[in-house]
């Protein structure tokens, strides 16, 4: 992927713009990561799915395998 600026312009201009806040990985999203039953294999899903778990946020995936964990999945 080709970015019109570089990356350490590009992004952060682009968080700022769009209203982003990153969710950085706490102690707490990885002791639910640690709980969750296998539904799912992926472990960037899996921690995904436990930040939104921690953090009582709706998630944006096109994965079926996410409603598994009873989260608010939007697409």
């Amino acid at each position: 992927m080709t970015l019109p600026d570089a990356y350490e312009t590009f992004i952060p201009k682009q968080l700022t713009l769009n209203s982003i806040e990153v969710l950085p990985v706490t102690i707490e999203h990885l002791t639910v990561v640690a709980k969750l039953p296998l539904h799912h294999r992926d472990p960037f899903d899996r921690l995904l799915i436990a930040q939104a778990i921690a953090e009582n946020m709706e998630i944006i995936s096109a994965d079926p395998k996410f409603d598994s964990y009873g989260i608010n999945r939007r697409w």
